[in-house]
């Protein structure tokens, strides 16, 4: 049966839509709902959240939000991380659009940027919240361990809210804890999280950063296919080039991060907190 339009694609590459399994156009889709930076690429699905999600929003996250725009400028007329793809939806967006819940809009919300762990009944309000988010469309818990607050929960909090996600048939997905020294362990944390709240779970751009480390990543590959043999659903994804790039605070010691963004430009700004960063951020030298 012939379609109503061929193609001869003699000597061309044919595939389906490419996924962008880490997408950050959750606001350039809201200026440019074609998605022609990605469509003209081939990507026809962006998956968004990435440890941060657009929902859920108290009132002052959505004026933080309001504050930090940059070149784009918008409307944030959502609560819910399912009343954003909705609006994302009705604007009128090319690409098809999934999203995980962010651990660190959760805590946001519920907690702010404190490092502490959760009361009971905060605990609860990120389970609830979490809930709403998967009964209205999300594919999961993310986390995004390098960075604050997502890198304040520990382990067990991170489980609890995954066994959450785990009654909706959901996942766990995590840019890990530690890219460098700590890789080992960090993936040994992911697998724990799997085997405990029985959920798969996949590690975001999985890499052994600076080639002192490079080494590791041996190891953490047998870390994952030795998971999978016991049944557990480990997958991971990467990028097929030898770089990386994030914001400076990724290097700088857990300390100068605790208060957030703002505090941090308050300890640059101070000569002495400045030559104590600079004298402990391990510098990666090329051989």
């Amino acid at each position: 049966m012939l379609g109503k339009e061929e193609i001869d694609a003699t000597g061309l590459s044919v595939a389906p839509g490419f996924i962008n399994m880490l997408s950050w156009a959750n606001v350039a889709l809201l200026e440019d709902g074609r998605s022609q930076g990605d469509i003209r690429q081939g990507v026809t699905l962006e998956v968004m959240g990435e440890g941060s999600s657009m929902g859920p929003l108290s009132a002052k996250m959505k004026q933080e939000m309001k504050e930090g725009q940059g070149d784009i400028k918008y409307d944030i007329p959502w609560t819910s991380l399912g009343e954003y793809l909705t609006y994302l939806e009705e604007k009128g967006i090319s690409a098809n659009v999934a999203s995980f819940v962010g651990n660190a809009t959760l805590r946001e919300y519920a907690i702010g940027i404190e490092k502490r762990p959760p009361s009971p009944e905060e605990m609860e309000t990120m389970k609830n919240l979490l809930r709403q988010g998967m009964e209205e469309g999300a594919v999961g818990l993310s986390t995004s361990l390098i960075y604050v607050p997502s890198g304040h929960a520990e382990t067990e909090e991170i489980i609890e809210l995954a066994k959450v996600v785990a009654e909706y048939d959901g996942m766990y997905i995590s840019h890990i804890r530690d890219e460098e020294g700590g890789l080992l362990e960090a993936v040994d944390e992911l697998i724990s999280i799997s085997k405990e709240a029985k959920l798969p779970a996949e590690i975001y751009h999985f890499k052994a950063s600076g080639n002192a480390n490079w080494h590791l990543l041996d190891s953490a590959i047998r870390k994952v296919n030795a998971a999978r043999a016991e049944g557990l659903a480990i997958t991971t994804d990467m990028y097929m080039y030898n770089a990386s790039s994030t914001g400076l605070n990724v290097v700088l010691p857990s300390w100068a991060k605790e208060g957030g963004h703002k505090s941090t430009i308050s300890l640059m700004e101070n000569p002495t907190t400045r030559k104590k960063m600079m004298d402990e951020i391990d510098f990666h030298v090329p051989p």
